[in-house]
């Protein structure tokens, strides 16, 4: 496989740049990955294509305001840092602007001083480890001087914060948003539900994989890197049991919920000596990597938004529905003027 065997043409002006006024007004493209069919749809009429039974898995993680932009101590020249992962002890892995002059040594101030960050190593990929030093309570240090780590395709400014968070965030530690979550409202969520359908919820900081394109024209030959997620023993135990009773499907709301779950499958043999697979509850660090030959341990089905070509997440998607349904379903998005990526629109890979 090639990177370029996932490429396709977008036009600009299909990137959505804002969210929508309501988070369940987004348009909805349902893909058959049997046969490859599609309908076309509006979000909030996701329960039509739902049955009791089936279970949503949702990743509940919570974006913090990681872009910090200060200066340098010495020369007062402007930097950036963008929070990547708690290493412990106020100590961050970080992205950093301009690359050449934050080197080991160097002091970043923020906020006239609030807030002061010293480079103390470098590490993978070019990221740097930066520890902190504040008075007060970081959590508020950060929500006060930090912004919403938007990505690079989106120029808009941001008005309000909580659109780039989905309903459910619970747990802070995300560099982006599980973007596939932000169409759901707490209405349509208590729809879901009345409807005989279910909700578990795995936690997976979505971290530096979000920013790092595919380099490799080998796609095997590219390496995720890790990210820290958690799954409860009530979110196994509900997983499994659908899985295991085929009462329904296990409906996967976004890719990092897909790569949480698949992460957390082991092979286990019932009595008759077949192989199963069932979720283990626990948490750790996965590079898991998904793409055209991977076969699915838990994923049923696929709630997603459209993703950026050569991307691994167009990647995960094709591995599920096929390459060739996914590449005629994104040809359809564009034709018919769906909006792209983080506050796009959806599609439901049944």
């Amino acid at each position: 496989m090639k990177k370029s065997d996932f490429y396709y043409d977008l036009p600009g002006e299909l990137i959505a740049q804002d969210p929508l006024l309501k988070r369940d007004d987004s348009r909805l493209m349902v893909l058959d990955r049997n046969t490859g069919g599609i309908k076309h749809d509006i979000f909030h009429n996701i329960t039509d294509y739902l049955h009791p039974g089936d279970l949503l898995v949702l990743n509940d993680t919570r974006v913090i305001p990681a872009r910090l932009l200060g200066v340098k101590e010495d020369t007062g020249a402007a930097a950036e840092l963008l929070l990547l992962r708690n290493r412990g002890n106020d100590v961050w892995e970080c992205l950093v602007r301009p690359g050449k002059k934050l080197r080991p040594g160097a002091r970043v101030s923020f906020g006239d001083g609030r807030l002061r960050a010293e480079i103390t190593e470098l590490a993978e990929e070019g990221n740097r480890l930066a520890k902190f030093s504040y008075d007060g309570i970081w959590e508020e240090v950060l929500d006060s001087l930090g912004e919403m780590p938007l990505p690079p395709y989106i120029t808009h400014k941001l008005e309000d914060r909580d659109r780039y968070q989905t309903v459910y965030a619970k747990y802070e530690g995300s560099a982006a948003a599980p973007t596939a979550g932000l169409h759901f409202t707490h209405e349509l969520l208590r729809a879901i539900e009345d409807m005989g359908a279910g909700l578990a919820y795995v936690t997976l900081h979505v971290g530096l994989g979000t920013f790092r394109p595919v380099k490799e024209d080998d796609v095997m030959k590219h390496h995720m890197h890790t990210e820290w997620y958690e799954v409860s023993e009530e979110t196994a135990a509900k997983i499994n049991a659908v899985h295991q009773s085929d009462s329904g499907r296990v409906i996967c709301v976004g890719t990092t919920s897909c790569r949480t779950i698949e992460a957390s499958a082991r092979e286990t043999h019932d009595s008759a000596d077949a192989s199963k697979w069932q979720i283990v509850a626990g948490s750790g660090e996965t590079d898991i990597f998904i793409c055209p030959g991977y076969e699915f341990k838990m994923t049923d089905a696929l709630i997603t938004n459209f993703h950026l070509p050569e991307s691994t997440l167009i990647m995960l998607v094709s591995a599920l529905a096929g390459r060739n349904n996914i590449m005629r379903a994104y040809e359809t998005a564009v034709k018919e003027r769906y909006r792209f990526f983080s506050f796009g629109d959806a599609m439901f890979i049944t």
